[in-house]
């Protein structure tokens, strides 16, 4: 018989201590990260692309709106800019004449046209404008007409009169001065007695000129004693100037149009004639000595 084999003693289990008992108990209640399900991942993925794509949009629209703006500013700038050399080329006056044509031709047309269906154009017309307006346009148009037939020259009075007229629609009336100018000359000649201001049952005073010397007559040279401003003299020294401008101007014009851009060689107009004819015959001949003699060299 086999010999049994002595069995070896168990060993006994070791205490095991509270603490790492209950841990086992603790880790098991604690709760665990929960992973996000793959639907839910998904849905956020999705809901991001179009949050991004809505904003893409978005500015794409304001881009193309500021591209818009861009252009039509761009457009009503050459525009503008085609008018305006358009405006600078072309001359106020012809295009003042052209207009007046037009109406002159659109007035005769429809007068026309009116004659021939047998009604009155005159009284056709005034239904357009108030009695007022009328007999405004009518005084206008009468004014116009003799202002027309006078232009032409007929004495010096005539045209001293005619620039006086002219000269009076450039100056600016001050009234306020005026009025404080008036108050001390009637103030001045009441202290001195010879203006008396009475007073009216209505309450209006008014001024009674005793002796005669308040009111200017033909006789009066008080306005000579009138001391004027510094800007009246310098309006005054202005409007001078100005009209030696024009006058300037204006015979500038009319010897370019007589081919007289040079000098002045005559006295009169007989005078000009005369040297217009000789100059017709002889230039030919005397050119080199009159180039000569603006050279100096002939001397």
């Amino acid at each position: 018989m086999e010999e049994s084999k002595p069995v070896e003693a168990l060993e006994e289990p070791q205490p095991v201590e509270a603490a790492e008992e209950s841990q086992p108990v603790k880790d098991a209640e604690a709760p665990q990260p929960v992973q996000p399900a793959p639907e839910a991942t998904a849905e956020e993925s999705k809901k991001s692309e179009e949050d991004a794509a809505a904003k893409a949009k978005d500015r794409m629209a304001r881009f193309k709106a500021l591209q818009a703006r861009a252009k039509k500013s761009s457009e009503t700038n050459f525009k503008e800019a085609t008018l305006e050399s358009q405006r600078l080329s072309t001359n106020p006056s012809e295009l003042t004449a052209l207009h007046r044509r037009h109406a002159i031709a659109s007035h005769k047309l429809l007068k026309a046209d009116t004659e021939e269906a047998g009604e009155d154009f005159e009284r056709k017309r005034a239904w357009d404008w108030t009695v007022d307006e009328s007999e405004k346009w009518d005084k206008r148009m009468k004014k116009k007409g003799a202002h027309r037939d006078n232009n032409a020259f007929q004495d010096y009075h005539q045209e001293a009169n005619k620039s006086y007229k002219r000269q009076l629609r450039n100056v600016n009336v001050d009234l306020e001065k005026y009025e404080k100018q008036k108050m001390a000359a009637i103030e001045k000649a009441a202290a001195s007695g010879g203006l008396d201001i009475v007073e009216t049952e209505d309450g209006e005073l008014i001024a009674v000129d005793k002796d005669g010397t308040f009111y200017s007559t033909a006789d009066t040279t008080s306005f000579a004693q009138n001391k004027p401003d510094k800007e009246a003299v310098d309006r005054l020294v202005k409007d001078l100037q100005r009209a030696e401008e024009v006058r300037l101007k204006k015979r500038k014009e009319r010897m370019a149009q007589n081919g007289e851009d040079g000098d002045v060689t005559y006295i009169n107009e007989k005078n000009k004639q005369f040297n217009q004819k000789l100059s017709r015959f002889y230039n030919k001949y005397t050119a080199e000595i009159r180039d000569s003699f603006e050279r100096g060299t002939m001397i």
